[in-house]
């Protein structure tokens, strides 16, 4: 199923991605990205509408204002997102014709699972901007507009660890409605917002509220956890709908809700519209997202050291390990600086510092703003993706006990892309051919007959020099050892 349901960090209640499962099967993956998608011509992105001055109202008239005009000029440019995936009773997919699928001896009727969420054209040619859990294992994609025109896409990029997909509509031939896309850096807690959606597989439905918090990076929905909390009513099916502000531009992505049953609960978490807009952007001026990585390995300034960093209260990241030749070593940065902003906006703690870094695009000219020897120091740095090396996927073969399991070498970018952490090394499980409860995709293989093992080539000649004796291999599982004893 598409929806997915998570344990929050405190409480009894549950993180709640609000896409709508309409039927139940098991999903093949995703298709692969459109290749042609970068090459489509620009028409241009909406960034950054005029600001309007806030005022509190002060009239019983100004109260009974009402908000239907940025409703009206934002609900076109949100659309619903069905997303289709086939099976057969026993998962095989062979095409014999269009509506049926070969089974045993005869053929058998296909069956579908659909999943509803909701979409925000960012431009006008028919670009779509959805969450990744909504499209997640997608064999056909279909939106519908709030006119009720339906559309087939096709999928330009998705991006599990933002929870964020560009989808592109075929077959448009005017320009579509979009929402420009804000700067959420002047969004303020107490703003206004309305959520714009399609909750339960109903039709569009507009709710209001206010910008109840930012920087929640505690959410635990994405990697890139760094979430505007709001109180409009956001439910299962406003996932990768809109939040949008007074001026009727795109604050953020509509994600998940804090909920004990499922419904609304006036707590719900959008994506920010700056990632938003990377993603968007590197989908089609690069058919891939590049994050940038800074190379380091931080933890969060509290109470009891703040004092001693020459600070007068606790905000900011203190850098506990710097990754070789990454864009932190570049600058010059070392263990024990405290980063205090990037690019101008405060870090309190990982999760934020990496959001901030990875929202400016590869070459970008990235300012810090360091404590250092209980001095302030202003670093420039340029964003980069982290270090790579060749990956040397193998698949294992031969009579050992990894048998059929597909293993990679592990640098910055690959662990990143497996959603590891960047400063991991050695041989990581990409996939096996079966289930199995001593080896999982994400396993690092740490040693095999106590030699260490820190490429896939090293890893094949350890497993042959094992034939006679057997071998013991150890396994790092979630930052956890185990040992493994297998007989020849």
């Amino acid at each position: 199923m598409v929806k997915r349901v998570i344990h929050a960090v405190v409480g009894l209640g549950l993180l709640v991605l609000c896409s709508v499962s309409l039927a139940a099967c098991q999903g093949e993956p995703a298709a692969s990205p459109d290749d042609e998608a970068a090459d489509a011509p620009d028409p241009g992105i909406v960034v950054n509408p005029p600001v309007m001055e806030r005022v509190v109202p002060s009239t019983r008239g100004a109260m009974m204002m009402s908000l239907a005009p940025v409703a009206e000029g934002a609900a076109p440019a949100v659309v619903n997102v069905f997303a289709t995936r086939f099976a057969t009773r026993n998962g095989s997919r062979v095409y014999d014709d269009p509506t049926m699928r070969r089974y045993g001896g005869g053929l058998e009727p296909e069956r579908a699972a659909q999943s509803l969420g909701s979409g925000v054209i960012v431009r006008s040619d028919g670009i779509v901007v959805t969450n990744h859990h909504v499209i997640q294992g997608a064999d056909s994609l279909r939106i519908v507009t709030s006119d009720r025109r339906e559309f087939q896409a096709s999928l330009v990029l998705a991006d599990p660890l933002t929870d964020l997909a560009v989808l592109r509509i075929i077959g448009g031939e005017e320009a579509f409605a979009v929402l420009p896309f804000a700067d959420t850096r002047g969004v303020k807690v107490g703003d206004m917002v309305l959520a714009i959606g399609n909750p339960f597989g109903l039709s569009q439905t507009v709710t209001s509220g206010i910008i109840s918090a930012l920087a929640r990076t505690e959410v635990g929905v994405s990697d890139f956890s760094f979430f505007i909390q709001t109180d409009a009513a956001i439910n299962r099916g406003n996932s990768g709908g809109a939040l949008v502000d007074m001026t009727g531009a795109l604050v953020g992505v509509n994600t998940a809700i804090y909920s004990e049953d499922g419904g609304s609960n006036g707590i719900g978490f959008a994506i920010p519209a700056e990632m938003v807009r990377r993603v968007v952007e590197s989908a089609l001026d690069e058919g891939r997202l590049v994050r940038p990585w800074l190379g380091v390995r931080v933890q969060a300034v509290n109470a009891a050291n703040a004092r001693s960093f020459g600070l007068n209260r606790p905000t900011g990241v203190i850098v506990a390990e710097v990754y070789p030749g990454a864009v932190a070593d570049q600058a010059g940065l070392r263990p024990g600086d405290v980063i205090l902003q990037v690019a101008g906006a405060e870090v309190n703690d990982e999760q934020g510092l990496r959001y901030q870094y990875a929202t400016h695009p590869p070459g970008q000219t990235v300012p810090l703003s360091l404590r250092r020897e209980g001095q302030t120091v202003d670093v420039a740095t340029i964003a980069a993706p982290p270090p790579e090396i060749e990956a040397d996927e193998r698949v294992l073969s031969g009579r050992h006990p990894l048998s059929g399991a597909i293993v990679i070498t592990l640098s910055p970018a690959a662990a990143e892309g497996e959603g590891l952490d960047p400063f991991l090394s050695g041989v990581v499980v990409r996939d096996t051919d079966r289930p199995r409860p001593d080896l999982r995709r994400g396993d690092i293989i740490r040693t095999v007959n106590g030699a260490a093992v820190r490429t896939t080539a090293e890893l094949e000649r350890a497993l042959r020099a094992g034939r006679a004796e057997g071998w013991e291999i150890e396994i790092e599982r979630n930052r956890e050892r185990s040992s493994f004893r297998y007989s020849p």
